[in-house]
């Protein structure tokens, strides 16, 4: 198993990696946002953000590998990944300077999802106090697991539980959930995105769709 961890880490670490190559390319290339962020800042928060979807993805993985060794069983598994950006809320993009990524393993219908978010513009929503409109008592977090497309905004499915470190803006993400069948038909054709809502973008500072990695 040892073995097996340390294939998994190299191969997610080149997976990271390559990822953070593609959108530092893209966020280079692409018009000036109305924030000012340098080339610099950008290709450190984009190496940030590789290195920490390395370890995500390896935290899912071993949660399915622990699961599937307490019921005797081998385990195949499907990775996922979304980088989450201002620049992917519909219909209105957000400027932030925030981010997050997730890395999530799939083995069946049984998804493992680990992840975390930095610099956001204000704390996570409270929807304790700031509830949706009517409420729902499933919505227990300002982080989402939704049903839609990129460009289109689709039904709540999951709330993913947050740890919110000391500055309040920064954390960690995580959620085990047993997928419907019309839910993994939606995550394998790229049709579940994750959102994070904060108290100055209650619509949503971030967002990504959960994309399946080769």
């Amino acid at each position: 198993m040892i073995k097996a961890f340390k294939r998994y880490k190299k191969f997610l670490y080149s997976l990271a990696l390559g990822i953070a190559i593609c959108l530092l390319a893209i966020n280079i290339s692409s018009p000036a946002q109305s924030y000012n962020v340098s080339p610099t800042t950008i290709s450190s928060q984009l190496a940030d953000n590789a290195i920490s979807l390395t370890i995500y993805q390896q935290q899912a993985e071993a949660e399915l590998l622990a699961e599937s060794s307490l019921i005797s069983q081998s385990v195949n598994f499907t990775r996922f990944a979304a980088i989450l950006s201002g620049d992917e809320i519909y219909p209105s993009p957000v400027s932030t300077n925030a981010s997050g990524v997730v890395g999530a393993a799939l083995s069946g219908n049984r998804l493992i999802v680990r992840g975390g978010f930095y610099s956001l513009s204000s704390p996570l929503r409270d929807y304790a106090t700031d509830p949706l409109v009517p409420p729902n008592p499933n919505i227990t977090s300002g982080v989402h697991i939704h049903r839609g497309a990129a460009k289109a905004n689709g039904p709540f499915q999951y709330a993913l539980q947050v740890q919110v470190n000391a500055d309040g803006i920064s954390g960690n993400v995580k959620g085990e959930y047993t997928l419907t069948d019309e839910q993994l038909q939606a995550l394998n054709s790229g049709g579940l995105y994750v959102d994070l809502h904060t108290k100055s973008n209650r619509a949503g500072e971030l967002r990504g769709i959960l994309k399946v990695q080769s």
